[in-house]
C-alpha cells in the first residue's frame, strides 16, 4: 500500500484529530501539494503537483477550506506544543509578535483595508496598500543546524479593518488589543508556572500592554521613542500624610535629552547585531517608572544603546522586568528581525499573497495554513537533519555558509519526491501499516498537553 515518508508524516499526524478520515486526507494532499507547487499556492495548484489535475471532485478540496469543520485555533494550540517539544521545554520561552500585510484585492474580501505598507514605505515617504492585516506570534527556537534563532510561527489572527466591523455593527478591536488577547491565549496554554518572554517593535511599547503583560505574568521587551515619558520612584508615603499614595515621582530626562550631556556611566560592550555582526557599541541602562499614553506608570529596565562612530541612530529597549541584565535586552530585540526575516521567505517560498480564495472562512484559514507550514517545515527539516539529509544548496555566484529555509524546503521536497511521488506514482496514503509506535507515543503526547491546558 502507498504510504507518506515517516518523517514528514511524524510532523503531520497529531493534526489529523482535527479533521474526520475523509477530510485528513484532502487536508494532506492538499498540504503536500502546497509544499511541492511553486508559484501561486492556490488549490488547483496544490492538485496539478499532487498529479490530481484529472481529478472529477476537484470542488470537495475547496470545500475543505471553506464549509469543513475544523478550528484552526485548535491546530495552532497543537503546533505550539509540538514547538513547546522541540525547545526541550526550557525555559523562558521567547515570544515574538509583529504585524504583516497580505496584499489583496476584490469586493469580496470583506476584512481588508488601507495600511501602511512597511515593506515599500521609508522614512521619507509612507507608502499606503490595500489587503489584510495579520498579527503574528512566533516563537524563538534554535535550532541545532542554524547559527541563528528561527521565528516559528503558531498563532496568527485576523485583524478586520474598521470600515468591516462597523458594517458588521461590532466593536472595532485595535491591534495591541488583539496582542493582548493573543498573550493571555498563550498564557493559558503554557500554563501559569512558565516564563513567558514577549519581544515586539515599537508599535507595542504602550502602557495597557504592558500592564496586560504583567498582570499575566508575562515579560515585555520593546523599543521606546527617544522622547519616551520617563519618571523617577515615589517617595515612600510618611506617616499621617494624607492623600492618595503618589504612583510616580519626579519627571526625568527623556533618552533625546541624555545623549548630549557629560559624565552619564557609560559602558561599551560587544554586542551581536543582525546577520551575527559583531561590533563595540556604549550603552547607558537604569530603571525607573515609565508612563505611556496616560496609562499607571510601571517600573521598566531602559537601555540607551549608542553607536561611537554615529553611523546608526540611538535605539532605547525597555523591559517590564527590572532584573534583565542589558545584555539579555539586546539579543532578545535583534532575535526578534528573525520575525521579519520569516514574513519575507513565507512569501518567496510558500506563496502568501498569492491564494485566491474568497469567502470569509477560507480567508481566514489559508493565511494561518502557511504561516504554521513554515514551522512545520523547520520541524521536518530539524527529523531530516538527524539523518543526514539536510545540505547547503550552493551556485557559482552564491556561496552559502549557513543552512537557509530553502534549504529545508528543499530538503523535504526530496523526501517526499524520492519516497512517494517517483516510486509510487503520486498516491500518497498515510497508511496504517507506516504509522509507528514511535509516531502514535508522539502524537499521545501533543493531545495529551493539547487537553491539559484546555
Amino acid at each position: 500500500m502507498d504510504s507518506l515518508s515517516r518523517n514528514i508524516l511524524t510532523v503531520l499526524f497529531p493534526f489529523s484529530v482535527l479533521f474526520s478520515k475523509p477530510s485528513w486526507k484532502k487536508a494532506l494532499t492538499l498540504l503536500l501539494g502546497t509544499l511541492l507547487c511553486t508559484g501561486k499556492r492556490t488549490v488547483c495548484a496544490a492538485l496539478r503537483a499532487m498529479g490530481l489535475e484529472r481529478e472529477a471532485g476537484f470542488s470537495k478540496y475547496h470545500h475543505l477550506l471553506n464549509r469543513a469543520e475544523w478550528s484552526s485555533l485548535k491546530a495552532a494550540k497543537i503546533l505550539f506544543f509540538m514547538l513547546l517539544i522541540l525547545v526541550c521545554d526550557r525555559l523562558p520561552l521567547v515570544l515574538l509578535i509583529d504585524e504583516t500585510l497580505e496584499r489583496r484585492r476584490g469586493k469580496k474580501i470583506k476584512a481588508k483595508g488601507y495600511y501602511r505598507d512597511a515593506v515599500r514605505s521609508s522614512q521619507s515617504q509612507v507608502v499606503k496598500a490595500m489587503g489584510l492585516k495579520w498579527q503574528v506570534m512566533a516563537l524563538s527556537v534554535k535550532l541545532p543546524f542554524m547559527s541563528r534563532a528561527l521565528a516559528l510561527p503558531f498563532l496568527s489572527v485576523l485583524e478586520p479593518s474598521k470600515k468591516c466591523d462597523e458594517a458588521k455593527k461590532r466593536r472595532h478591536k485595535t491591534s495591541l488589543k488583539w496582542a493582548s488577547q493573543m498573550v493571555l491565549q498563550v498564557r493559558r496554554w503554557a500554563g501559569k508556572a512558565r516564563s513567558l518572554i514577549l519581544v515586539g517593535d515599537g508599535g507595542y511599547a504602550a502602557g495597557q500592554l504592558a500592564l496586560d503583560c504583567i498582570c499575566a505574568g508575562v515579560t515585555l521587551v520593546s523599543r521606546l521613542k527617544m522622547n519616551a515619558a520617563l519618571f523617577d520612584f515615589p517617595d515612600e508615603k510618611r506617616p499621617g500624610q494624607r492623600g492618595p499614595t503618589a504612583q510616580k515621582g519626579v519627571k526625568l530626562k527623556n533618552f533625546k535629552q541624555m545623549l548630549p550631556l557629560e559624565g552619564l556611566p557609560w559602558k561599551e560592550m560587544e554586542v551581536v547585531g543582525y546577520g551575527g555582526e559583531k561590533r563595540i557599541a556604549r550603552v547607558l541602562s537604569n530603571t525607573c517608572m515609565w508612563g505611556a499614553d496616560g496609562a499607571t506608570p510601571i517600573p521598566i529596565r531602559w537601555i540607551l544603546v549608542a553607536d561611537p562612530t554615529g553611523k546608526l541612530d540611538p535605539l532605547p529597549l525597555m523591559s517590564t522586568d527590572p532584573l534583565m541584565t542589558p545584555e539579555r535586552m539586546i539579543e532578545l530585540f535583534v532575535d526578534r528581525w528573525g520575525l521579519e526575516v520569516t514574513f519575507e521567505e513565507t512569501r518567496e517560498h510558500l506563496g502568501v499573497e498569492t491564494q485566491r480564495q474568497w469567502s470569509d472562512r477560507a480567508i481566514a484559514r489559508s493565511t494561518p495554513v502557511l504561516m504554521g507550514l513554515y514551522s512545520c517545515v523547520c520541524l521536518m527539516a530539524n527529523r531530516l537533519g538527524q539523518v543526514d539529509l539536510l545540505k547547503i544548496e550552493t551556485t557559482a555566484w552564491h556561496q552559502k555558509e549557513r543552512v537557509a529555509f530553502s534549504d529545508m524546503l528543499r530538503a523535504v521536497r526530496i523526501v517526499i519526491w524520492r519516497d512517494n511521488l517517483i516510486s509510487r506514482k503520486a498516491k500518497i496514503t498515510p497508511s496504517m501499516e507506516n504509522i509507528t509506535p514511535e509516531m502514535l507515543s508522539w502524537a499521545d503526547d501533543i493531545v495529551r498537553r493539547v487537553l491539559q491546558a484546555a
